[in-house]
């Protein structure tokens, strides 16, 4: 074929006995993340937060590589069906919708018939939902392959009369020995065949556009067949998007190496493992919050009267983070203290903080209150005080992260 001699890496090889110890400690890691934030049950509302930020992180970020100038929050606005961008900007929105769609589908068909083959029809079909109602050049037909030559920046793609025969050997090679051999745990397994099929689409390059966005949703696709749970199914789009300059970089150099999928490989690895730490402190933090919470309503006893309930929503609003607050910015904490202070006198705060501080809740250091929340740290198996502590601040900066707060640092 052609191809053999035009585009030699396109050869459905992976020789993964060259892998690194590094990979393979990156892959266990990524198992052991997955099952861990799959296995941790959260409040319902935190569990339907989680979902819905990194469902908006990813679909903004699968366009935003090829030029959505969305914001996340914009993003997030859309997930929940808020969104009012003007008419201008609304195709910046369909793209994004289009990618929640198709992740909705194939998360559908998952957890209606399980893992099933991938087909050529399924990666036009996920081209055809991608551009679905997006303006496109004339040469191009949603859902249907390139009838034409195709170049990106420097890279040539194979002939458009080779791309049917070449998607077709790549839904073989995915279906076949050579990846159910490579490893008896299905996740690991998931998240190499998911890079792989990326990495292929992306130099075959079957369509006149929507490529990019095909690819990362095949690759969402072997992610949750895999058993990687939904929030974190998108995180290497994620990644990729960050990394933009480097994503390029490695699929560039993962053809002109040969097909040497390695070093790729390696680079998405790291990445995926470095965002599921971030979720997992952000998992903690709601466990460790939930502990909190008990403890402060079994300190203040179970009468629940409006004093007690009112002390409870402020100490809780005090411990959203670990900085301190000067007095005049306790009523702005949230909604609902400046609804429980409204009509209360300066004394009513006062009352209350003394109680707290008599109860050693809350601390006051130079005039500024703050919420002991290192008191939790007793509840967790011992270690060093500086790594608790370390921990502790982890927790809240990652909360900040993917709570889009912008972290203060008045952190004493």
């Amino acid at each position: 074929m052609k191809h053999e001699a035009t585009h030699p890496w396109i050869s459905f090889r992976l020789e993964l006995a060259k892998a690194s110890p590094r990979l393979w400690l990156g892959l266990g890691e990524a198992k052991s993340k997955c099952q861990h934030l799959a296995g941790v049950p959260l409040e319902p509302q935190i569990a339907k937060k989680l979902h819905s930020i990194y469902l908006a992180r990813g679909a903004l970020a699968t366009t935003a590589i090829e030029g959505n100038t969305l914001s996340e929050k914009e993003a997030l606005k859309i997930v929940k069906g808020e969104s009012k961008l003007p008419k201008s900007q609304q195709y910046l929105a369909k793209e994004i919708k289009n990618i929640l769609t198709a992740s909705n589908i194939i998360m559908s068909e998952i957890e209606k018939d399980g893992d099933r083959h991938i087909t050529s029809e399924d990666i036009r079909r996920t081209n055809q939902i991608i551009l679905n109602g997006l303006e496109v050049a004339d040469y191009v037909t949603p859902g249907h392959y390139r009838e034409c030559e195709i170049e990106v920046s420097t890279y040539i793609g194979p002939t458009w009369e080779e791309v049917a025969g070449l998607i077709d050997d790549l839904c073989v090679w995915l279906n076949g020995e050579a990846f159910s051999a490579i490893n008896d745990e299905p996740l690991i397994r998931a998240i190499i065949k998911a890079v792989v099929a990326h990495v292929y689409v992306a130099w075959i390059h079957p369509f006149g556009d929507g490529n990019g966005r095909t690819s990362r949703m095949l690759e969402f696709r072997f992610l949750i067949e895999g058993g990687v749970p939904s929030p974190a199914a998108h995180l290497l789009s994620n990644h990729y998007n960050k990394t933009r300059t480097a994503y390029y970089r490695h699929l560039e150099e993962s053809s002109k190496n040969g097909g040497n999928l390695l070093p790729f490989l390696e680079y998405a690895v790291e990445g995926f493992v470095d965002q599921l730490r971030e979720q997992l402190l952000f998992v903690k933090f709601q466990q460790w919050h939930l502990a909190w919470r008990n403890y402060v309503e079994g300190i203040l006893g179970s009468k629940k009267n409006p004093s007690t309930l009112r002390q409870i929503q402020l100490i809780l609003a005090l411990s959203q983070n670990i900085d301190t607050h000067a007095r005049s910015e306790i009523p702005d904490l949230s909604p609902e203290i400046a609804r429980l202070y409204a009509r209360k006198t300066n004394k009513t705060l006062t009352r209350d903080l003394n109680k707290l501080k008599n109860l050693s809740l809350i601390e006051i250091r130079d005039g500024k209150v703050i919420a002991k929340t290192e008191m939790i740290l007793s509840f967790l198996p011992r270690a060093k005080k500086g790594e608790l502590r370390r921990q502790l601040e982890d927790y809240f900066i990652v909360k900040d992260k993917i709570e889009g707060a912008h972290p203060t640092h008045d952190r004493k």
